[in-house]
């Protein structure tokens, strides 16, 4: 799949304020360190689309930008968001502004009902966390459909990578009889950019079937 244009839409603080236009979403979400605007950027091909921030937790509303692509060959130009959801973790927040995100997010998920397919971002140089894993369960639980992307690959060696990856397969397979789809990436180096962009375009095509 090809991106030929994206632009930023709107933020939202609220689901009943996002944009009414019925096409496809596609969400990224993950701890509030974990290079989630760098990864959007890369995938974007531009740098300044998502505000990257020195301060971890700075994406605290729904912040929508409309993509248009080519899924094939010959195919016409596909529409959809990509939507940059806020993180969860370590930002300096009170209770209250914490139960307010936490409230953001679970709603965004739960119920945006043209939400095809969410993207859990892990910081692949760390040992698998608790609040990683309990954020996984919760989008099983609550059959919210995601995919794993590993950023900061570029700061492994592949046999580091090949060990975490390892790692948190097994701290999954605790849980799950079907483990989720991993795609280790690098805002850096790029890797794994046509790999994530492949699995949107696939996710298009399928609900193209269905229509």
């Amino acid at each position: 799949m090809k991106i030929e244009k994206i632009e930023f839409v709107c933020s939202s603080p609220s689901l009943k304020l996002c944009p009414n236009e019925d096409i496809p979403e596609f969400a990224f979400i993950g701890r509030s360190n974990v290079g989630k605007s760098s990864l959007i950027n890369m995938l974007a091909g531009q740098k300044g689309l998502a505000k990257v921030s020195g301060t971890p937790g700075k994406t605290r509303l729904l912040n929508h930008f409309k993509v248009e692509s080519a899924i094939g060959k010959d195919s016409a130009s596909s529409s959809w968001f990509l939507v940059d959801l806020p993180g969860y973790g370590f930002a300096k927040l009170s209770k209250a502004q914490k139960e307010k995100f936490e409230g953001l997010i679970q709603s965004y998920l739960q119920n945006r009902e043209n939400l095809a397919l969410t993207f859990l971002l892990i910081d692949s140089r760390l040992e698998p966390q608790k609040i990683d894993l309990e954020f996984m369960n919760w989008l099983g639980d609550n059959e919210v459909g995601f995919v794993i992307l590993f950023t900061k690959t570029d700061k492994l060696s592949k046999t580091q990578l090949n060990n975490n990856l390892s790692a948190y397969q097994k701290a999954l397979s605790a849980s799950w009889v079907e483990l989720p789809t991993i795609i280790p990436t690098s805002a850096e180096t790029k890797y794994g950019r046509e790999d994530v962009l492949e699995t949107i375009g696939e996710a298009l095509r399928e609900i193209e079937k269905g229509c």
